[in-house]
């Protein structure tokens, strides 16, 4: 049931990632380049979804550390199927466009998010367990 509850939250997270891309365009963008725009929304939608998931973390805490693994890459696998799907079939930016975010030698740091969206159930399992 847990991994249900988790899963479902996915699409609250997907809002509030819509919000922080909005707030890109809308405050970052026009006063700091796009590749930097990119970096800081990055780092605030990071910081915006780890508040999120920690507060459900404290009314429903993962018990598993498997539900935690299962749960970062459902999130994973939503995440990116949303991403390429949404964005070329509907926001029509090409493939390669769309790949363009994983290119973390050009300073695009799309990846870290993914890392830290499947790495973060784990981490707030594991401090949950280690304080109780």
């Amino acid at each position: 049931m847990t991994i249900l509850l988790y899963t479902c939250f996915w699409f609250v997270l997907m809002i509030l990632a819509i919000a922080n891309g909005a707030f890109r365009e809308k405050v970052f963008l026009p006063r700091i380049s796009e590749l930097r725009a990119h970096q800081l929304s990055t780092l605030t939608g990071s910081i915006l979804i780890t508040a999120t998931v920690f507060v459900l973390h404290l009314f429903r805490p993962l018990d598993q550390l498997t539900d935690a693994i299962w749960i970062g890459l459902i999130w994973l696998l939503m995440t990116v199927s949303f991403e390429f799907g949404f964005g070329h079939y509907v926001m029509k930016k090409s493939w390669s466009a769309l790949l363009n975010d994983y290119n973390l030698i050009a300073g695009r740091v799309w990846a870290l998010f993914l890392i830290w969206l499947v790495l973060l159930p784990i981490v707030l399992h594991c401090l949950y367990h280690v304080g109780n």
